[in-house]
Parts: C-alpha cells; structure tokens; sequence
C-alpha cells in the first residue's frame, strides 16, 4: 500500500510539472483551427501575448468570445483568424471604434465576420450557464431593447412561477479559455487580485484552460493566500509564464496600463497597411513575448508602479 502510495504522489507531481510549458506550445497542443477561443480579463489581465502566438501560428476559423472586444481582438480580427465574435461592447476603451473590426463589418476585410452580440451581463450569464452546466440563465435587462431582435439566440420564456415572461440566454462552453493573472504554482492554481472579470466563470465553462502569469510561485505561496485563487489546479491544463504578457493592459501590481498606446493604436489601426506594418513588425517580426518584451526596452520599465502592500491577515494555525 505504501509502495502505491509512493507511485500515485510521484504521478501527480509529474503530471503538475507537465503543465509548465512555453507559449508556443501550449497554442500549439491546446487552441486548434475552428475552437471557439475565450480570451477574458475585464480592462486589466488582458493575454496579449496569446492572441499574439495565436496569429504566428496562423491559427484559422476561430470563433472568438470575449465580453469587451478591444485591441487584442482587433488584432487577431486583421491578422484574419476570426470567423466569428461573441462579444458585448467592441471599442478601443476612452478612444473610439476598432479600425480593423469596422472593416471586417463593413467591408469584409480581411474576411467577412459572423457576429453574435449580447449585453456585459448577458456574457456573463451565457458563462455562468456553461460553468454549471445550465440549459439558460435569465437576464432581466433585455426588456425595451433591441438586442433581442438581431439576437435570435436571446429569448424569451414563460416563468416557471408567475405570469411574467423572462429572456433568457444559452450557455457558453468555449472550447479553450487563455486567462492572464499575476501568479500560479507548477499545479496550474491561479491568482488574481484588482479588478476582475469573469475569468472564474470562464475557466470552469470552458472544455480546456490556459492560464498565463506574469510569475510561477511555490505551492506554500498559494497556500499562505487562498482566498487569492480564483482558478483551481484541478480545471488547469497549461501554465505558461510570461511577464508583460498582458501589455498593453495592465497587471495590478507588477505594471499599469500604456494609455499612450491605446491611442496611439487607433492611428495605426486605421488604416489597412500601417495595422499590417504594425503586425509585421511587433507579432510576426519577434519570436516570442520575450523578444517583444525586449523590443520595447526601458518603455516598459516605466510602466512599473510603486508598492502598495496590503495588510496581511491571520488565516490562525491548528496546532
């Protein structure tokens, strides 16, 4: 039995090391032509080093799912490896429109684009639906607006206890979530801290899970700060560090967000040629994050704020 025991620990720690890989790899063995692709994070924890490997893999057919499509979306969008967006709300946040989304909209460039809206909350609905394996989740907020009538998915029902009607929205179950956080150890338990989305819902609606970090820590560091994880190992398949793998958004703690990029990214992305120049150089031009990373030189370092510790708190030891 303890000779068992033995070999049942040893299977597990290798199997928690196996989920430490590159980024090239984990794109590679986890996102697949014609996945429906979540890449969530609400204005902060945004992976653009993912959807970056995405587009150097030349992934095709993608149906992306994102609740606020914004620069990493119209990136992918012009690169050409979206088929499809599920989305609430696409805009350059405090800019204006996405150049390259209008394009793909309006002109079909560089290919037609399926799109499926819903409002922020009916996003997360779908998400919460698919996490608990929901056939709907009701969304009051549809009443006196027109999303219901482009959105045939958006439906009403009867109330299973009044006379009232509801709208209700279906599950979403993406094939792959690709989420930024601060920190994870070797098991592919993940932590999160500042303003979050719905990465938790995302992670467990969803058939595989990559989380992407800006540093791999111990497992008694994890452990010292539980209420910090916010995605369990268990529902975990790849760990892929890569600091500064959400820039231009932020990562609270460890970098702040490239206003200056932002807008400067509607000049670029507003016309066909300088997005692809700008694709050219900074995606297909670099390797990985690490050369994109070293590209940008001290510009980055700038971005690094000061320390703002909070006040630790006694989770008291059973003795």
């Amino acid at each position: 039995m303890l000779a068992d025991r033995r070999h049942f620990l040893l299977a597990v720690r290798c199997f928690a090391e196996m989920k430490v890989t590159t980024m090239r790899d984990a794109i590679r063995e986890l996102v697949r032509d014609g996945d429906m692709v979540a890449l969530e994070g609400f204005t902060q924890l945004i992976c653009f080093a993912a959807g970056h490997e995405i587009i150097r893999q030349r992934k095709k057919d993608l149906t992306l799912c994102r609740l606020t499509p914004d620069l990493v979306y119209d990136q992918m969008i012009a690169a050409g490896v979206c088929r499809k967006l599920v989305f609430s709300y696409a805009g350059n946040p405090g800019v204006g429109s996405l150049q390259a989304f209008r394009r793909a909209v309006e002109k079909g460039e560089p290919r037609s684009l399926e799109l499926e809206e819903y409002s922020h909350f009916g996003m997360v609905g779908r998400y919460i639906a698919g996490a608990a394996r929901l056939p709907f989740y009701p969304v009051n907020s549809y009443l006196g607006g027109d999303l219901p009538r482009v959105n045939p998915r958006i439906r009403q029902i009867q109330s299973p206890y009044g006379d009232e009607k509801i709208y209700v929205v279906p599950p979403l179950n993406p094939d792959v979530a690709i989420l930024h956080a601060q920190r994870a150890d070797k098991n592919g338990n993940t932590q999160i801290w500042g303003l979050t989305g719905a990465q938790k819902e995302v992670a467990f609606a969803s058939r595989r899970v990559i989380v992407v970090v800006e540093e791999l820590v111990a497992e008694s560091v994890i452990r010292a700060d539980p209420n910090r994880t916010l995605i369990p190992g268990l529902i975990v398949d790849a760990v892929v560090v890569e600091p500064f793998g959400a820039h231009p958004s932020y990562a609270q703690g460890y970098y702040d967000r490239d206003n200056a990029f932002y807008v400067e990214w509607d000049t670029i992305a507003r016309e066909t040629a300088g997005l692809n120049a700008w694709l050219d150089e900074w995606v297909y031009g670099v390797n990985d994050r690490a050369e994109y990373v070293a590209k940008w030189g001290e510009k980055l370092n700038a971005l690094k704020p000061g320390d703002a510790f909070a006040e630790p708190v006694n989770y008291g030891e059973y003795k």
